[in-house]
């Protein structure tokens, strides 16, 4: 079978909501499998095909799970991946959704957090590094706003942690440049999605563009990051944020 007539697989953390759901329809809507990984079980409301075959339920957070997971998800592949999008992302809040700063956190929270937004990435990637090879695939690492200045709203290790991820980018593209993999971030300012905080209005009044941003542009960008469109990038992250960076 030729590259045109095979169909493209992508494997998702954190799909069931937000930018991991708009991302799955999105890729979808162009004729990819998607393997979608979750600590829940597929729901039958989402509404894409083969969705309960093509989901594997995996807690991040715990690091053997995620090495279990590798091989169930290699079970799932022909020997070829052609994207790794690394979505899933946790950031703790404490009472009443109150800010936890480096004070307030707790080591084990911290840690939490480090494996869900940190660990799984490169866990997953080294775990799939020989079928992303064969597929000549592309990784996307989620990254946050949050990881490059203080945040109302993220939390201490929530930042930390997506400051590492965008780093951890680097580095990879780096180490699977020569396997033929390209491996980018992209950096969501703020998204409309359930995990806003009250407030975030304030800081949308700042924005040069005034607005939300709607999960189903941060998927594009994703999905032109894993598509021949961006073929010679590598190693770089990508703003998705109407320009909050400025």
């Amino acid at each position: 079978m030729s590259d045109i007539e095979r169909q493209r697989t992508l494997v998702l953390t954190g799909a069931s909501r937000g930018i991991g759901h708009a991302t799955v329809k999105r890729f979808s809507a162009e004729g990819w499998r998607v393997l979608t990984c979750s600590r829940q079980p597929f729901d039958p409301r989402c509404p894409w095909p083969g969705g309960a075959d093509n989901h594997i339920r995996v807690d991040l957070a715990d690091p053997n799970d995620t090495i279990r997971a590798i091989e169930e998800i290699r079970g799932k592949l022909d020997g070829r991946l052609d994207a790794l999008v690394n979505n899933a992302g946790i950031s703790p809040k404490g009472e009443d959704g109150a800010r936890l700063n480096t004070i307030t956190t707790d080591l084990r929270t911290w840690g939490q957090v480090f494996h869900v937004n940190f660990f799984a990435p490169v866990v997953l990637a080294r775990g799939l590094r020989e079928e992303l090879a064969a597929g000549g695939g592309s990784i996307v690492n989620v990254t946050s706003i949050a990881g490059a200045r203080v945040h109302p709203f993220a939390g201490a290790a929530y930042a930390t942690s997506k400051a590492a991820l965008a780093a951890l980018t680097r580095e990879m593209a780096h180490d699977f440049g020569p396997l033929g993999v390209r491996v980018n971030a992209i950096a969501p300012g703020e998204v409309e999605t359930s995990i806003l905080s009250p407030g975030t209005e304030k800081i949308v009044e700042t924005l040069p563009l005034r607005r939300l941003g709607q999960p189903a542009e941060v998927a594009d960008v994703i999905h032109f990051l894993c598509s021949s469109q961006s073929s010679y990038v590598t190693g770089t992250e990508i703003e998705v944020n109407a320009g909050q960076h400025v």
